[in-house]
Protein backbone atom coordinates (compact mmCIF):
# COMPACT_ATOMS: atom_id res chain seq x y z
CA UNK A 1 0.00 0.00 0.00
CA UNK A 2 1.23 3.91 -0.90
CA UNK A 3 -1.00 5.09 1.91
CA UNK A 4 -1.48 4.80 5.48
CA UNK A 5 -4.40 2.34 6.36
CA UNK A 6 -5.74 5.32 8.40
CA UNK A 7 -7.46 6.12 5.56
CA UNK A 8 -9.49 3.09 5.05
CA UNK A 9 -10.08 3.18 8.96
CA UNK A 10 -11.51 6.37 8.48
CA UNK A 11 -13.55 6.12 5.15
CA UNK A 12 -15.50 2.52 6.75
CA UNK A 13 -16.34 4.23 10.13
CA UNK A 14 -18.07 6.98 7.70
CA UNK A 15 -19.98 4.34 5.60
CA UNK A 16 -20.59 2.14 9.05
CA UNK A 17 -20.85 4.89 11.60
CA UNK A 18 -19.18 3.54 14.13
CA UNK A 19 -15.83 1.42 15.41
CA UNK A 20 -16.61 -1.36 16.46
CA UNK A 21 -18.93 -2.48 13.13
CA UNK A 22 -15.87 -0.72 11.14
CA UNK A 23 -13.62 -2.50 13.30
CA UNK A 24 -15.01 -5.97 12.20
CA UNK A 25 -15.56 -5.16 8.77
CA UNK A 26 -11.83 -4.21 8.83
CA UNK A 27 -10.99 -7.76 11.17
CA UNK A 28 -8.83 -5.44 13.23
CA UNK A 29 -9.62 -4.89 16.91
CA UNK A 30 -11.85 -1.73 18.17
CA UNK A 31 -8.84 -0.31 20.41
CA UNK A 32 -6.36 0.13 17.50
CA UNK A 33 -8.97 1.82 15.36
CA UNK A 34 -9.97 4.54 17.71
CA UNK A 35 -6.14 4.77 18.38
CA UNK A 36 -5.59 5.63 14.85
CA UNK A 37 -8.87 8.16 14.76
CA UNK A 38 -7.63 10.02 17.75
CA UNK A 39 -3.81 10.39 16.78
CA UNK A 40 -5.19 12.14 12.98
CA UNK A 41 -7.73 14.37 14.93
CA UNK A 42 -5.05 15.64 16.89
CA UNK A 43 -2.64 16.08 14.14
CA UNK A 44 -5.34 17.96 12.01
CA UNK A 45 -6.45 20.15 15.08
CA UNK A 46 -10.00 19.62 14.40
CA UNK A 47 -12.15 16.51 15.20
CA UNK A 48 -13.16 14.28 11.98
CA UNK A 49 -16.15 12.64 14.40
CA UNK A 50 -19.00 13.60 16.32
CA UNK A 51 -19.31 11.69 19.05
CA UNK A 52 -23.43 10.56 19.59
CA UNK A 53 -24.70 7.66 21.91
CA UNK A 54 -25.18 5.69 19.00
CA UNK A 55 -22.49 5.93 17.04
CA UNK A 56 -20.21 8.58 15.13
CA UNK A 57 -21.63 11.11 12.81
CA UNK A 58 -19.03 13.17 10.14
CA UNK A 59 -18.00 17.06 11.22
CA UNK A 60 -17.17 19.35 8.44
CA UNK A 61 -13.64 18.94 8.64
CA UNK A 62 -14.72 15.35 8.57
CA UNK A 63 -16.55 15.27 5.53
CA UNK A 64 -13.78 17.10 3.49
CA UNK A 65 -11.60 14.40 5.08
CA UNK A 66 -13.74 11.70 3.84
CA UNK A 67 -14.22 13.14 0.55
CA UNK A 68 -10.40 13.82 0.02
CA UNK A 69 -9.75 10.14 1.74
CA UNK A 70 -12.26 8.59 -1.06
CA UNK A 71 -10.03 10.71 -3.74
CA UNK A 72 -7.26 8.95 -2.79
CA UNK A 73 -8.76 5.54 -2.45
CA UNK A 74 -9.79 6.00 -5.96
CA UNK A 75 -6.57 7.12 -7.71
CA UNK A 76 -5.11 4.14 -6.26
CA UNK A 77 -7.40 1.68 -7.83
CA UNK A 78 -6.99 3.60 -10.90
CA UNK A 79 -2.83 2.86 -10.19
CA UNK A 80 -3.50 -0.66 -9.77
CA UNK A 81 -5.93 -0.81 -13.00
CA UNK A 82 -2.97 0.67 -14.81
CA UNK A 83 -0.07 -1.28 -13.55
CA UNK A 84 -2.53 -4.70 -14.42
CA UNK A 85 -2.72 -3.52 -18.08
CA UNK A 86 1.15 -3.44 -18.72
CA UNK A 87 1.11 -6.96 -18.19
CA UNK A 88 -2.53 -7.60 -18.97
CA UNK A 89 -3.80 -5.43 -21.93
CA UNK A 90 -7.54 -3.44 -21.48
CA UNK A 91 -7.61 -4.20 -18.42
CA UNK A 92 -9.39 -2.46 -15.83
CA UNK A 93 -13.04 -1.90 -13.71
CA UNK A 94 -16.18 0.13 -13.77
CA UNK A 95 -18.33 0.30 -11.31
CA UNK A 96 -22.11 1.26 -11.82
CA UNK A 97 -25.28 1.96 -10.27
CA UNK A 98 -29.03 1.84 -11.78
CA UNK A 99 -32.36 1.58 -11.55
CA UNK A 100 -33.93 -2.06 -10.93
CA UNK A 101 -36.13 -1.57 -13.88
CA UNK A 102 -32.68 -1.01 -15.94
CA UNK A 103 -31.55 -3.56 -14.20
CA UNK A 104 -33.85 -5.91 -15.24
CA UNK A 105 -34.64 -4.60 -18.36
CA UNK A 106 -32.45 -3.86 -21.43
CA UNK A 107 -29.22 -3.54 -19.29
CA UNK A 108 -28.32 -7.50 -19.38
CA UNK A 109 -27.74 -7.52 -22.96
CA UNK A 110 -26.14 -4.46 -22.88
CA UNK A 111 -23.62 -5.45 -20.55
CA UNK A 112 -23.75 -8.91 -22.31
CA UNK A 113 -22.38 -7.48 -25.35
CA UNK A 114 -19.38 -5.15 -23.38
CA UNK A 115 -18.00 -8.15 -22.36
CA UNK A 116 -18.25 -9.96 -25.05
CA UNK A 117 -15.99 -7.30 -26.75
CA UNK A 118 -13.77 -6.41 -23.11
CA UNK A 119 -13.51 -9.48 -21.79
CA UNK A 120 -10.39 -8.38 -19.55
CA UNK A 121 -12.97 -5.41 -18.08
CA UNK A 122 -14.18 -6.24 -14.74
CA UNK A 123 -17.54 -4.58 -13.88
CA UNK A 124 -19.43 -3.94 -11.05
CA UNK A 125 -23.08 -2.86 -11.03
CA UNK A 126 -25.41 -2.27 -8.24
CA UNK A 127 -28.95 -2.45 -7.99
CA UNK A 128 -30.04 0.89 -6.55
CA UNK A 129 -32.94 -1.05 -4.73
CA UNK A 130 -35.33 2.10 -5.45
CA UNK A 131 -33.09 4.35 -2.96
CA UNK A 132 -31.45 6.92 -4.57
CA UNK A 133 -28.96 6.75 -7.32
CA UNK A 134 -26.91 9.66 -6.50
CA UNK A 135 -25.78 9.04 -3.21
CA UNK A 136 -22.92 6.18 -4.62
CA UNK A 137 -21.86 8.73 -7.24
CA UNK A 138 -21.50 11.39 -5.08
CA UNK A 139 -19.51 9.49 -2.33
CA UNK A 140 -17.18 8.02 -4.76
CA UNK A 141 -18.44 4.51 -4.17
CA UNK A 142 -19.13 3.88 -8.15
CA UNK A 143 -17.98 5.57 -11.37
CA UNK A 144 -21.34 6.15 -12.89
CA UNK A 145 -25.04 6.37 -12.54
CA UNK A 146 -28.14 5.61 -14.94
CA UNK A 147 -30.88 6.40 -13.39
CA UNK A 148 -34.54 8.91 -13.64
CA UNK A 149 -35.90 11.63 -12.59
CA UNK A 150 -32.00 12.79 -11.13
CA UNK A 151 -31.97 16.60 -10.02
CA UNK A 152 -29.30 18.72 -11.40
CA UNK A 153 -27.17 18.23 -8.45
CA UNK A 154 -23.69 19.94 -7.38
CA UNK A 155 -20.93 18.06 -7.55
CA UNK A 156 -22.86 15.82 -10.43
CA UNK A 157 -21.75 15.76 -14.13
CA UNK A 158 -24.24 14.53 -16.83
CA UNK A 159 -22.92 12.61 -19.33
CA UNK A 160 -25.78 12.19 -21.47
CA UNK A 161 -29.63 12.28 -21.16
CA UNK A 162 -32.54 10.79 -22.55
CA UNK A 163 -36.47 11.56 -22.77
CA UNK A 164 -38.45 8.66 -21.71
CA UNK A 165 -42.28 8.84 -21.76
CA UNK A 166 -44.31 5.88 -19.52
CA UNK A 167 -46.89 3.88 -21.65
CA UNK A 168 -49.35 0.87 -21.16
CA UNK A 169 -47.89 -2.44 -20.68
CA UNK A 170 -50.15 -5.62 -21.47
CA UNK A 171 -50.33 -9.21 -22.09
CA UNK A 172 -49.98 -10.29 -26.23
CA UNK A 173 -54.38 -11.56 -25.46
CA UNK A 174 -55.75 -8.34 -24.16
CA UNK A 175 -58.18 -6.42 -26.73
CA UNK A 176 -55.87 -3.07 -26.32
CA UNK A 177 -53.16 -5.30 -27.11
CA UNK A 178 -54.69 -5.59 -30.73
CA UNK A 179 -54.89 -2.18 -31.71
CA UNK A 180 -51.66 0.31 -32.77
CA UNK A 181 -51.02 3.50 -31.80
CA UNK A 182 -51.20 5.62 -28.66
CA UNK A 183 -54.07 4.36 -26.33
CA UNK A 184 -56.04 6.34 -24.43
CA UNK A 185 -55.67 6.65 -20.48
CA UNK A 186 -59.06 6.32 -19.64
CA UNK A 187 -59.40 3.21 -21.39
CA UNK A 188 -56.49 1.85 -19.41
CA UNK A 189 -57.55 2.96 -16.39
CA UNK A 190 -60.72 0.93 -16.27
CA UNK A 191 -58.83 -2.34 -16.13
CA UNK A 192 -57.08 -4.16 -13.52
CA UNK A 193 -53.94 -2.46 -12.54
CA UNK A 194 -50.89 -3.09 -10.87
CA UNK A 195 -48.33 -0.32 -10.41
CA UNK A 196 -45.16 1.01 -9.19
CA UNK A 197 -45.30 1.97 -5.76
CA UNK A 198 -45.85 5.50 -4.24
CA UNK A 199 -42.88 7.58 -3.43
CA UNK A 200 -40.72 5.83 -6.38
CA UNK A 201 -40.05 8.31 -9.40
CA UNK A 202 -41.84 5.85 -11.71
CA UNK A 203 -44.91 6.32 -9.20
CA UNK A 204 -44.59 10.26 -9.33
CA UNK A 205 -44.40 10.48 -12.99
CA UNK A 206 -47.45 8.05 -13.15
CA UNK A 207 -49.39 9.67 -10.87
CA UNK A 208 -49.32 12.90 -12.57
CA UNK A 209 -50.52 11.43 -15.68
CA UNK A 210 -53.46 10.59 -13.81
CA UNK A 211 -54.50 12.77 -11.99
CA UNK A 212 -56.34 14.58 -14.63
CA UNK A 213 -58.62 12.25 -15.06
CA UNK A 214 -61.91 12.05 -13.32
CA UNK A 215 -61.99 8.05 -12.25
CA UNK A 216 -60.01 7.07 -8.79
CA UNK A 217 -57.26 4.86 -10.14
CA UNK A 218 -57.10 1.36 -7.32
CA UNK A 219 -54.52 -0.39 -8.39
CA UNK A 220 -54.30 -4.36 -7.33
CA UNK A 221 -50.92 -3.90 -6.20
CA UNK A 222 -48.51 -1.73 -5.86
CA UNK A 223 -44.65 -3.18 -5.51
CA UNK A 224 -41.15 -1.74 -5.82
CA UNK A 225 -40.16 -4.29 -7.87
CA UNK A 226 -40.47 -3.66 -12.05
CA UNK A 227 -39.75 -7.52 -12.29
CA UNK A 228 -42.67 -8.11 -10.56
CA UNK A 229 -44.51 -5.84 -12.22
CA UNK A 230 -43.73 -7.58 -15.55
CA UNK A 231 -44.79 -10.90 -14.61
CA UNK A 232 -48.29 -10.19 -13.35
CA UNK A 233 -48.64 -8.51 -16.83
CA UNK A 234 -47.31 -11.28 -18.42
CA UNK A 235 -50.05 -13.62 -16.47
CA UNK A 236 -52.88 -11.89 -17.69
CA UNK A 237 -53.57 -10.57 -13.90
CA UNK A 238 -53.38 -6.84 -14.89
CA UNK A 239 -52.23 -4.44 -17.30
CA UNK A 240 -48.85 -1.55 -15.84
CA UNK A 241 -47.39 1.80 -16.65
CA UNK A 242 -44.00 1.84 -17.26
CA UNK A 243 -41.29 2.84 -19.55
CA UNK A 244 -40.56 1.23 -23.28
CA UNK A 245 -37.01 0.78 -21.98
CA UNK A 246 -37.75 -1.32 -19.09
CA UNK A 247 -39.85 -3.49 -21.39
CA UNK A 248 -38.12 -3.94 -24.45
CA UNK A 249 -36.65 -7.47 -24.20
CA UNK A 250 -39.94 -8.88 -23.62
CA UNK A 251 -41.82 -7.06 -26.23
CA UNK A 252 -39.02 -8.36 -28.66
CA UNK A 253 -39.68 -11.84 -27.91
CA UNK A 254 -43.63 -11.15 -27.88
CA UNK A 255 -44.38 -11.79 -24.07
CA UNK A 256 -45.67 -8.42 -23.53
CA UNK A 257 -46.97 -5.26 -25.79
CA UNK A 258 -46.45 -1.80 -25.16
CA UNK A 259 -48.92 1.28 -26.20
CA UNK A 260 -47.59 4.88 -25.78
CA UNK A 261 -49.99 6.77 -24.60
CA UNK A 262 -52.48 9.36 -26.21
CA UNK A 263 -52.04 13.13 -25.32
CA UNK A 264 -52.99 15.62 -23.30
CA UNK A 265 -51.88 12.51 -20.58
CA UNK A 266 -48.43 11.50 -22.14
CA UNK A 267 -45.82 12.06 -18.67
CA UNK A 268 -41.92 11.62 -19.65
CA UNK A 269 -39.21 10.05 -17.29
CA UNK A 270 -36.07 12.16 -17.88
CA UNK A 271 -33.35 9.42 -17.83
CA UNK A 272 -29.71 10.82 -17.45
CA UNK A 273 -26.03 8.89 -17.37
CA UNK A 274 -23.84 10.63 -15.06
CA UNK A 275 -20.63 10.83 -13.10
CA UNK A 276 -18.72 12.69 -10.16
CA UNK A 277 -17.69 16.55 -11.23
CA UNK A 278 -14.44 16.45 -10.36
CA UNK A 279 -13.56 13.00 -11.21
CA UNK A 280 -12.09 12.12 -14.62
CA UNK A 281 -13.18 8.97 -16.07
CA UNK A 282 -10.31 6.15 -15.98
CA UNK A 283 -9.64 4.46 -19.46
CA UNK A 284 -11.76 1.61 -18.92
CA UNK A 285 -14.94 4.11 -17.47
CA UNK A 286 -14.61 5.93 -20.60
CA UNK A 287 -14.84 2.94 -23.14
CA UNK A 288 -17.33 1.32 -21.11
CA UNK A 289 -19.44 4.77 -20.74
CA UNK A 290 -19.24 5.53 -24.77
CA UNK A 291 -20.72 2.05 -25.26
CA UNK A 292 -23.44 2.03 -23.06
CA UNK A 293 -24.52 5.42 -24.58
CA UNK A 294 -24.14 4.30 -28.36
CA UNK A 295 -26.41 1.25 -27.47
CA UNK A 296 -28.64 3.00 -25.62
CA UNK A 297 -29.09 5.63 -28.47
CA UNK A 298 -29.75 2.76 -30.63
CA UNK A 299 -32.46 1.18 -28.56
CA UNK A 300 -34.00 4.62 -28.31
CA UNK A 301 -34.01 4.65 -32.22
CA UNK A 302 -35.73 1.09 -32.26
CA UNK A 303 -38.11 2.12 -29.67
CA UNK A 304 -38.94 5.15 -32.09
CA UNK A 305 -39.18 3.18 -35.32
CA UNK A 306 -42.15 0.73 -33.43
CA UNK A 307 -43.82 4.11 -32.93
CA UNK A 308 -43.21 4.06 -28.67
CA UNK A 309 -41.19 6.74 -28.31
CA UNK A 310 -41.48 10.04 -30.11
CA UNK A 311 -39.36 10.89 -33.26
CA UNK A 312 -37.80 13.92 -32.83
CA UNK A 313 -36.37 16.23 -35.99
CA UNK A 314 -33.34 17.35 -34.69
CA UNK A 315 -31.45 13.94 -32.88
CA UNK A 316 -29.51 15.28 -30.42
CA UNK A 317 -31.92 18.48 -28.70
CA UNK A 318 -34.99 16.31 -29.31
CA UNK A 319 -37.41 14.34 -26.99
CA UNK A 320 -35.53 10.82 -26.27
CA UNK A 321 -32.06 12.02 -28.04
CA UNK A 322 -28.82 12.09 -25.98
CA UNK A 323 -26.99 15.58 -24.80
CA UNK A 324 -23.28 14.32 -23.88
CA UNK A 325 -21.70 16.63 -22.11
CA UNK A 326 -17.80 16.04 -20.37
CA UNK A 327 -16.67 12.77 -21.60
CA UNK A 328 -13.32 12.14 -21.31
CA UNK A 329 -11.66 12.97 -24.91
CA UNK A 330 -9.46 9.97 -26.02
CA UNK A 331 -11.34 6.95 -26.23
Amino acid sequence: MLHSRKLLYIDEIARCGSIRKAAARLNVASSAVNRQILAIEEEFGAPIFERLPRGLRLTAAGELCVEHIRDVLKNYERLESRIRSLKMPQAGKVSIVVTTGLAAGPLPAILAGFIEKNPRVRILLRDDGNTSTINPVLTGEVDLGLGFNIPATPGIRTLANFDIPIGVVLPPSHPLAQEAGPVDLVSVVQEPLVLAQPGTSLRNVINLALAPLPIPVEPLLETNSSLMLKQLVKRGTALSLLNPLDVSAECRSGELVFRPIADPHTRHQPMKLFARARAPLDAATSVFAEYLMQELVALVRELQAKGHLPVSAAPIAGAAAPVLSDLDQGL
